[in-house]
C-alpha cells in the first residue's frame, strides 16, 4: 500500500513554531548539487525573462540565477525563520569551475559553502578531478598542493572545508576501507537527529583521469547505502537521508511536485535502498526534477535534484516526530535563487565579502579580450547526428596546436562532449561586439587538461569512433567532438560494434591499416569517458606545457572573427 504521508503534493499545515517535549518539530533540508564554484550567477534556462535590444526588441533570455551571494541570503532567510534547518551537498561542488574559483584552486568555493553552514555533501565525480591527495587537502585544509601556482592565494592559511564530504560507495582497493565517512548523524537546534549517507556515482573512474583514482574503488551505490542503514537505525535517529551524486532525467518540470517520469541511473537505486531512507537528494545529471520513486516496500519515496550551478536549491519541509523516530509528512520543493535585479533574496554581505576577494584577484585576468566571433555566441548544443559548432571550434584548435612537425604532426583531433561546459560566451556575458575574453574561454574548457598526440591505425580509429555508443548510461551515446577535414557516417539501427563507416579524412576514405597522428586532451588519451582504445595509441606525445585553453584562446585569437561551422562532418542515417 502507498504511504499517503509521503506524497509530496500532501500539505499538513505545518506549525508556525518547532515545539519542545512530545509535539512534532518542523525542519527544513536545503540541497545543493553540481555548484560547480559557481560564485557569481550565471543563466538559468529554466526561465525566460524579456533582454530588449534594439536589434530584436522581443528577444529573451536566461534568467540570472545562483550565485554565493544569493545562496547564502536564502539559506540565511530560511534558517533565521526555522532555527531547525541545514544545508546539505549533492556533489560536484567544485571542479569545472569558472575563472573566479578555478584561478584559486575553487578554495573560495569551498570556504563560501563553509561560511554558508553546509554541513556534509556527497563527493561528487568532480571532487575527484585533481586526484585523491588534492581533494583530501580541500577538505582537510593546507597549501602542500599539485598546483601550488594556484593554492592559497585567496587564502595563505586555507583550512579546508568545514563541511563533511560522505562517501558510502568509495573505498581504498588495498584496504577495502571508506576513505570518506560513509554517514554523519547530524543534530538540529531542536534535537533532531538526521543522519545523511553519502555516495558516488560508481562510474566516476570512466570520467575522471583514471590515474588520479588508480588507488580507489568505487562501488555499488545502493549496495553501499544500505550497508550503514542498521547501523544508523541502532543509534535512534529520527530520519535518514541519502545525498547521492548519480541522477537521471525527467520530462516534467523541476517546479512539478511528485513527477512520476523519472528515467535514468537513479531509478534502480532509489528503487533497491532501503525503505529506511526518508528522501534522495540527487545530483550529476544536471537536471531540475521533483520526483517520487517507489521504495522496495511499495513506498512512494522523494527523489529530487536542483538543476546545476545554484540555479535551483532543494528545499525538503518535514514534520518530525522525535518521541516515535519517525517522519509524519515531507514537502519537497525547487526553489530558484533569482539573482536578477527584481530579486526578493537579499544577499549574504559575507558571501559577498568572499565573491568580491575573488573577483579582485581573478578579474584582470578573466576580462583580457582574446579574439572574436562572428556571432553574438557560438554553441555546444548538438544536432542529431550529435554534432557541435562549439566542439568543432575546440576540435580545430587543438589540430592547429599540434599539427606543426615539431608538435605533434597531427592530422585529426578529438574532443570529449563533457569537456565543453558552456557555450560561447554564456548567455549572460554576450558582449555587443562579439568580442571573446579569457574569462569566457575558461568556462567553456576549466579543467586545465593538456594535449597529447597519438598515433592509431585507421582500425582504431574506427573502433574508438564505435565507443562513442557503448555508454554505461543505457540509452545514452557519448559522441567525440571532430576536427575540420575529418568526416564519417554512423547508422542509428547498425549493431554495437558496427554503427560507424564511411570514414574520410580530406576526402580520402581512412585506410584500416594505415596510421594517423591524433591529438585529445590527456583524461581522453588515458581512456576517460570510456575511450578505452586511446590507450593503446603508439608514440604518444604529451605537451604538459599546452593546455586545451591554451589552444582554444590561440585559436580564437588568431582566426578573430571565428565563425561557427557548418555541421557536416558528422552524418546519422
Amino acid at each position: 500500500m502507498k504511504n499517503p504521508l509521503m506524497l509530496v503534493t500532501l500539505a499538513l499545515g505545518l506549525s508556525a513554531c518547532n515545539m519542545m517535549g512530545s509535539g512534532p518539530v518542523n525542519v527544513t533540508v536545503l540541497g545543493l548539487n553540481d555548484f560547480h564554484g559557481n560564485l557569481v550567477p550565471t543563466g538559468f534556462s529554466g526561465v525566460k525573462v524579456p533582454a530588449p535590444t534594439a536589434a530584436n526588441p522581443a528577444a529573451t533570455a536566461n534568467l540570472a540565477a545562483g550565485g554565493a551571494e544569493i545562496i547564502g541570503g536564502y539559506v540565511n532567510s530560511v534558517r533565521s525563520a526555522n532555527p531547525d534547518t541545514l544545508l546539505v551537498g549533492g556533489g560536484d561542488l567544485i571542479g569545472a569551475s569558472p575563472v573566479i574559483s578555478s584561478l584559486l584552486r575553487d578554495e573560495p568555493s569551498i570556504i563560501a559553502l563553509s561560511k554558508m553552514g553546509m554541513s556534509v555533501s556527497a563527493l561528487g565525480n568532480h571532487e575527484f578531478d585533481q586526484g585523491l591527495k588534492e581533494l583530501m587537502r580541500m577538505q582537510n585544509g593546507g597549501c602542500d598542493s599539485n598546483a601550488p601556482q594556484l593554492a592559497c592565494k585567496f587564502d595563505p592559511a586555507y583550512a579546508g572545508a568545514s563541511f563533511q564530504y560522505l562517501g558510502a560507495n568509495v573505498v581504498d582497493k588495498t584496504s577495502g576501507k571508506p576513505v570518506f565517512p560513509p554517514y554523519k548523524i547530524l543534530t538540529t537546534a531542536s534535537g533532531v537527529r538526521i543522519a545523511f549517507v553519502g555516495a558516488v556515482t560508481k562510474s566516476t573512474p570512466t570520467i575522471v583521469s583514471p590515474s588520479g583514482v588508480s588507488t580507489l574503488n568505487f562501488l555499488d551505490e545502493a549496495d553501499s547505502i544500505n550497508k550503514y542503514v542498521p547501523e544508523i537505525k541502532a543509534q535512534g535517529v529520527d530520519a535518514i537521508f541519502v545525498v547521492i551524486h548519480e541522477g537521471g532525467t525527467a520530462k516534467d518540470l523541476y517546479n512539478t511536485a511528485g513527477c512520476t517520469s523519472l528515467t535514468g541511473n537513479i531509478i534502480d537505486i532509489a528503487k533497491r535502498v532501503d525503505p529506511a531512507v526518508n528522501a534522495i537528494i540527487s545530483g550529476h545529471t544536471h537536471q531540475g526534477y521533483n520526483c517520487l520513486v517507489p521504495d522496495p516496500a511499495g513506498n512512494n519515496r522523494i527523489v529530487i535534484q536542483g538543476d546545476f550551478y545554484g540555479h535551483l536549491l532543494q528545499r525538503l519541509d518535514l514534520q518530525v516526530d522525535k518521541a516515535n523516530h519517525k517522519v509524519l509528512a515531507i514537502k519537497a520543493q525547487n526553489v530558484v535563487m533569482d539573482a536578477s535585479t527584481a530579486t526578493t533574496i537579499a544577499k549574504d554581505p559575507t558571501e559577498t565579502a568572499i565573491v568580491t576577494k575573488a573577483k579582485g584577484l581573478t578579474d584582470a585576468v578573466k576580462g583580457t579580450v582574446i579574439g572574436k566571433i562572428a556571432v553574438p555566441q557560438i554553441l555546444r548544443a548538438e544536432n542529431e547526428a550529435g554534432e557541435s559548432a562549439l566542439g568543432d571550434v575546440i576540435a580545430d584548435s587543438q589540430l592547429a596546436a599540434t599539427k606543426g612537425p615539431d608538435s605533434g604532426a597531427a592530422v585529426i583531433a578529438l574532443m570529449n562532449a563533457g569537456g565543453v561546459r558552456a557555450d560561447l560566451p554564456d548567455s549572460t556575458n554576450i558582449k555587443p561586439d562579439n568580442s571573446i575574453t579569457y574569462g569566457d574561454a575558461f568556462t567553456v574548457q576549466p579543467f586545465g587538461n593538456v594535449l597529447e598526440t597519438v598515433t592509431l591505425t585507421g582500425a582504431q580509429l574506427k573502433a574508438v569512433l564505435e565507443q562513442q555508443f557503448d555508454n554505461p548510461a543505457a540509452g545514452q551515446r557519448r559522441m567525440l567532438k571532430v576536427s575540420v577535414g575529418f568526416k564519417y557516417t554512423w547508422t542509428d539501427s547498425a549493431p554495437a560494434g558496427s554503427k560507424v563507416s564511411d570514414l574520410t579524412l580530406n576526402g580520402t576514405p581512412i585506410d584500416p591499416a594505415a596510421k594517423y597522428r591524433v591529438t585529445v586532451n590527456n583524461f581522453l588519451a588515458d581512456g576517460g569517458d570510456g575511450f578505452t582504445v586511446f590507450k593503446d595509441g603508439t608514440d604518444r606525445l604529451l605537451q604538459p606545457n599546452l593546455s586545451d585553453v591554451d589552444a582554444f584562446q590561440a585559436f580564437l585569437k588568431a582566426n578573430a572573427p571565428v565563425a561557427a561551422p557548418t555541421l557536416d562532418r558528422i552524418t546519422k542515417k
